[in-house]
């Protein structure tokens, strides 16, 4: 005879047989999910917070970040790169957040100050200030994949829209963060290639907007591409030649560029008309100024091995004075103290010194900004670099030191 099953062990084995539905659906998601974000994942969980912030010195908070993966690189730049922000950003929204967090890049005026220089047992040095308000840093390493070089780069989270009042601590400011890449402002890559980003303010802030049949970068990208491909000075300029420029939030930017062998060079896009009357970004050209020819700069750059930049044009006539050069007095104070040695330094030390001396507190200087954000010393022989935030020099604890081994 037939047994009927009771309500109660039907019930059990409706549940049973939900319970592992939902489990399986569980597992299936997580594969999915892994399957889709691995990278970013291992990305998020690498995000270190290095030093606390201390808003009575005007210092954000600074993280590392070791980003796993390509960062989709090889995508944007297969689909001929970003004409502005406003592209770049989709970019990033539609493929490494899968359009589930908004982003944006916000705009802001910047001033910096940097030199190259030899240190007294032959290595070369890139030294860069980068001058604003107090902000939120993220050094970003990435990985050698694919023909591409790893790289160690400092950013400004601010650029992200990220409160600079508050620390990263939300799960959406951490997934804003996995854009950094994106927006380096100085940087170095495994082959000793360096290259830092500084404001032109031409044209009172005109930005650079070419438009020819050639691919596509906005300003930060184009420092991206350099660290990722460059295996020197000449491939980096060969790397801008390429593109079409497109300077980000904006106003305008040039950019200097060195690598392990002592070259070094100034990228600049300029149009015929000099200073203010620079207006129209569309109509310049880049112009490329070697440290081994650089004599139409000036007697000091024409006797000099080394080159330093601040924020103005450097070629000659643009300017109907040396009053409407942006940061002359630093780049005059800079040419003083490398000449004083012939551009060798003792050490990253030395180098960071003189760095010290043009921080924004130091002196009475034309910058408007608040302070000096961080100063960095990038040594193209060893590959290593020495960070300080917020000319916290000499302090105890307050220096970093990264390489490509840890």
């Amino acid at each position: 005879m037939e047994q009927s099953v009771t309500p109660k062990k039907h019930w059990k084995k409706t549940l049973l047989c939900l319970i592992l539905a939902a489990a399986i659906l569980m597992f299936a998601l997580v594969i999915v999910i892994f399957a889709l974000w691995h990278n970013e994942i291992g990305s998020l969980t690498s995000m270190t917070l290095l030093r606390e912030r201390d808003d009575s010195h005007q210092d954000g908070a600074v993280y590392s970040m070791d980003i796993k993966g390509g960062f989709y690189l090889d995508a944007f730049i297969a689909q001929g790169g970003a004409k502005s922000d406003r592209e770049l950003i989709s970019f990033i929204t539609g493929n490494i957040t899968k359009g589930l967090i908004p982003m944006n890049i916000s705009e802001s005026e910047i001033s910096c100050s940097s030199f190259t220089a030899a240190t007294e047992d032959g290595d070369r040095l890139f030294a860069r200030n980068y001058d604003f308000s107090k902000t939120n840093t993220c050094i970003v390493r990435t990985q050698a994949n694919e023909g591409r070089h790893a790289s160690i780069s400092t950013v400004d989270l601010q650029f992200l829209g990220l409160d600079v009042d508050q620390n990263i601590d939300g799960l959406v400011d951490r997934i804003t963060c996995l854009a950094v890449p994106y927006i380096p402002l100085d940087g170095i890559n495994d082959v000793g290639v360096a290259c830092g980003i500084y404001m032109t303010y031409q044209g009172d802030g005109v930005p650079t907007d070419q438009n020819t049949d050639r691919p596509d970068l906005t300003s930060t990208t184009l420092l991206r591409l350099i660290l990722d491909y460059a295996d020197d000075v000449e491939e980096a300029v060969e790397i801008a030649s390429s593109y079409d420029l497109h300077d980000s939030a904006k106003t305008s930017y040039h950019y200097m560029v060195a690598d392990a062998s002592g070259k070094s060079a100034i990228l600049e896009w300029v149009g015929a008309s000099g200073g203010a009357e620079d207006t129209d970004g569309s109509k310049r050209e880049l112009v490329v100024t070697y440290n081994d020819a650089d004599s139409h700069i000036g007697t000091a750059e024409g006797v000099s091995d080394y080159q330093w930049i601040t924020n103005f044009i450097l070629q000659p006539g643009y300017y109907q004075s040396d009053e409407q050069k942006k940061g002359y007095d630093r780049y005059q104070r800079i040419s003083q103290e490398l000449a004083r040695t012939d551009g060798v330094v003792a050490d990253e030390s030395a180098a960071m010194d003189i760095l010290s001396i043009v921080g924004r507190r130091k002196w009475d200087n034309d910058d408007g900004n608040s302070c000096t954000v961080h100063s960095v010393i990038y040594n193209l022989t060893d590959r290593s670099v020495l960070w300080v935030p917020n000319e916290h020099y000499n302090e105890s604890g307050a220096a970093y030191c990264f390489d490509f081994n840890s």
